[in-house]
This record gives C-alpha cells, sequence and structure tokens, in this order.
C-alpha cells in the first residue's frame, strides 16, 4: 500500500496550448489531485518535524497531498494530548496551514499541558471539491493517524500515536474536526468549531456531504460553535449565510441529547477567524485542564458537572448551572465560571480582559550590532511585539508598527485562518545606530496583545 509514502518535493510548471488542453485535461482527471507548495514550507527543525503523504487514487484513500508539521514544547519527556490547528477550504487555507505549527501563541497552550501542537496543510486546489478531505471518512482519518503513527517514531515520542487530541477547525475544518469527534469519541479531549460543523441530517443544499451519525459517547465531549455575526446571524445573504442555521441544527441535536455543546458568536466577523483564539486558547485550556489524565496512557475525565455555567441561546449572560431557571437542554454550556465571565466580554466585543503580564524574553545576547533574544506567548493574550532599550532609553519597537486586518496586531501577524504570516518574524533586532566599538546595554521587553509589559 502507498497511503503513507513519503515523496520528495518538487515544482513543476507546465507551458500548455490551446490544442493540448483537452488531452492535459483528461489526464489530469486521471491523476491524484496534489498542489506541491513545498516552496512555502517554512524550514524545520527540533522542536518540529515534519511529513508529507502523497496523493492516492485509490477509492476511498485520500485524494489530495497533505503535509503534517508538528511542535514538541522542548524539555518535555512524556506527551499528554495532541492539540491539532486545522485549516478551512480552498488552496489560499491550505497553505496558510503551513504555519500553524509555529504560532506561538497556540504553542504556550500545548506547553502549559504537555501537548504536541500539530498542523496539517492539503494540498487542495482551489476548485476542487472540499469534501475529499474535510470528511475524514475519504481518507484523511486513515493518514491522520498514520500520520501520528510516524511522528511517534520519528520524534522518540511513542505515546504521540495513543495520546487524546484537542480538535480546532475553521470552515472545512470545523467539519473535519467535528467528523473525528463523531468518529472517534473516545480519543478527543475537546473541539472548537470555528464556522463549520458536521452535519448530522441529509441537506438538500449540500448533497455531496454526507450526514454522520451522533453517537452518545461524543455528548460528553466539550464542544464549542464560534460562527462570525455575519455568517447568518445579524447579515442574512452572502456567500457564508447559512453558516449560523448550520452551527444553530447542530447545537440544538447535540445540546437536546444532554450534549456538551456551548455557542459563542463572534461579534465582529464574517468568516474570517479574528480574535477567536483569545476565547478558543481559555475555553481549550479549561477542558484540557479538566480532561486530560493526570499521566499519559490513562482515559480522559468527565467535565465537572458541578463547575458548569448556562446561557440561554442568544443571550449574554451566563449562571451557574444550578441556577439557571430556563431549560437546560436548550442552553449554552460552559465549562466553568471563568471562561464564562470570558464568554460575556467575547461576545461583547472580544475584547476579553488581561491583568497578567506577559513572560520575559529570556537569552539576549548581542552580535556585533544584532540584538537577539528568545520568548513564549502570553498564554491569555498572546505577543503583539517586543520593545528595545539600549543604554536605558527605547530606541524601538518591533514591529514598528504591529497591524493586523483581522484582529488585535500579533507579532507574528495573522492570516485569515488563524496562522501566523510568511515569512516568520524572527526575534531578532539590528541595531543601525549604534556607535562601532562602544559597549552598550541591551534590554528586551515583550508587550502583549493588550499592551501589558513584562519584565
Amino acid at each position: 500500500m502507498n497511503r503513507f509514502r513519503h515523496l520528495a518535493f518538487a515544482r513543476v510548471t507546465v507551458f500548455t496550448f490551446p490544442p493540448l488542453m483537452a488531452a492535459i485535461s483528461l489526464l489530469a482527471s486521471m491523476l491524484p489531485i496534489s498542489l506541491v507548495h513545498s516552496a512555502d514550507l517554512p524550514p524545520v527543525e527540533p522542536p518540529y518535524e515534519r511529513v508529507r503523504y502523497d496523493a492516492s487514487t485509490e477509492p476511498g484513500e485520500l485524494r489530495f497531498a497533505v503535509v503534517h508539521t508538528l511542535w514538541i514544547p522542548p524539555g518535555v519527556k512524556t506527551l499528554r494530548g495532541v492539540i491539532v490547528h486545522q485549516h478551512g477550504c480552498g488552496e489560499g487555507s491550505c497553505r496558510s496551514g503551513l504555519t500553524g505549527a509555529f504560532d506561538l501563541h497556540w504553542q504556550a497552550l500545548a506547553r502549559k499541558h504537555d501537548c504536541a501542537l500539530l498542523a496539517p496543510s492539503y494540498e487542495q486546489p482551489e476548485k476542487e471539491e472540499c469534501q475529499l478531505w474535510c470528511d475524514p471518512r475519504n481518507g484523511s482519518d486513515a493518514v491522520f493517524q498514520g500520520c501520528l503513527a510516524d511522528l511517534a517514531k520519528q520524534t522518540g515520542h511513542p505515546e504521540l500515536a495513543t495520546v487524546p487530541w484537542a480538535l480546532w477547525g475553521h470552515s472545512g475544518g470545523g467539519h473535519w474536526a467535528g467528523g473525528m469527534l463523531l468518529t472517534h469519541p473516545d480519543r478527543v479531549a475537546a473541539v472548537w468549531l470555528r464556522s463549520g460543523v458536521p452535519l448530522l441530517a441529509a441537506d438538500p443544499k449540500r448533497p455531496q456531504i454526507k450526514p454522520h451519525e451522533l453517537p452518545a459517547a461524543a455528548l460528553a465531549v466539550p464542544m464549542m460553535c464560534n460562527p462570525g455575526t455575519k455568517e447568518g446571524v445579524t447579515v442574512k445573504d452572502g456567500r457564508f449565510a447559512n453558516v449560523w442555521s448550520a452551527n444553530e441544527t447542530f447545537f440544538k441535536a447535540v445540546r437536546s441529547q444532554g450534549g456538551l455543546i456551548g455557542v459563542a458568536v463572534d461579534p465582529l466577523t464574517a468568516h474570517e477567524c479574528g480574535n477567536q483564539r483569545y476565547m478558543a486558547i481559555a475555553w481549550l485550556d479549561a477542558c484540557l485542564t479538566a480532561r486530560l489524565p493526570e499521566t499519559s496512557g490513562g482515559p480522559l475525565r468527565a467535565m465537572p458537572a458541578e463547575s458548569a455555567w448556562l446561557a440561554p441561546l442568544g443571550g449574554t449572560e451566563a449562571v451557574p448551572a444550578a441556577e439557571y431557571q430556563g431549560d437546560a437542554a436548550q442552553a449554552i454550556w460552559l465549562p466553568n465560571e471563568t471562561v464564562a465571565r470570558a464568554w460575556k466580554h467575547y461576545i461583547a466585543d472580544t475584547a476579553i480582559p488581561d491583568t497578567t503580564p506577559p513572560p520575559a524574553p529570556t537569552n539576549l545576547r548581542v552580535t556585533g550590532n544584532v540584538v537577539a533574544w528568545e520568548a513564549v506567548a502570553d498564554p491569555e493574550s498572546g505577543l503583539a511585539a517586543f520593545i528595545i532599550e539600549r543604554d536605558g532609553k527605547r530606541i524601538a519597537t518591533l514591529p514598528e508598527k504591529p497591524a493586523n486586518p483581522f484582529g488585535r496586531p500579533l507579532f507574528q501577524g495573522l492570516q485569515y485562518s488563524d496562522t501566523p504570516v510568511q515569512p516568520l518574524a524572527t526575534m531578532t533586532f539590528t541595531d543601525a545606530q549604534a556607535a562601532a566599538g562602544t559597549p552598550h546595554d541591551y534590554r528586551v521587553i515583550a508587550v502583549n496583545t493588550v499592551g501589558l509589559e513584562s519584565r
């Protein structure tokens, strides 16, 4: 079998002429679908690892090639889980997945829980059918599990093949993450569904999507539906207008059977991810804290019922579950008070407060007039910028003018699908104004996305 075969990368340019188009089209229809984007791949070395799998022409197997990039927290001896950051449909979203494992903020969540961070990138051409990968039953489930087995050997972490998964997915990635939950509920610690949910019943408007069954075991897994308000909540037309109805239908089906599912409508966005990471990471943090086994290899723990909070669908206030006056089977489920208070801020304006400064940079070093350092992100608010001081005076901010068209400015920038921009930002600064031959004292200060400064 060729299912998990590694391939060398190549970029092929084909010049076509009109008389050849029919023949080329026929040939393309006979080949596995692949879009090699090796030129876009950031280089990897430990603590990063990467594997790539070829597309297949076998029935039921994955028709797209896929790259999986993994980050393992330095120094971790035994992994407790894998956090999967899954991009959405289309060529642009697929390419954005190439940098998912390099995201400092998502790494902070993974580090806190001794988890690996995995970012798949499917090589789906823009006009190809997304269901060929975002439905796990079309081969991506098998390749994903084969990837974990291969990476377990490659990294020297055999537990990687069997630890639980925390799944985050955007758009088609939400279909994939939800489908993986419904297929493997005993392996999944929690699922965040950004602008995409699996179908539980056939939809005549989308006949190409095969519905899933809802197993009883899935009801114990925390789930969060996270559509943008312009995806059918406040804006009723446009390309993504049916996202809300799909989310509402999925939520009601799961919650009516006692499932642990919530809804957090992003009040600022359409299909782009915006500031959702500040809510998603806080929510996943709470779920992983409650559910991951104390030691690797044990079963997932049940969410504690006594800490849950509830809110009416479409409401803005949550209360402890024991105090809720409405029908709990129709209420938004939230895991605890901390998350409930963050949820209230998020659905209002996404401005979740944070009063703790980010960790201070480390390993500062100077070579000539180049200053370099290391830093980890603030788990609550990420990393927006660094302030550079020379001889006690602030001389620069890196980046000079932080910008982000999709949300709060971030040091690494932010793409549509919630991943860093390329080329990846580096923690270096060239002091062009430093006097040659004169010793200087440098300091670097980290700044999080609410403006708090580190030591």
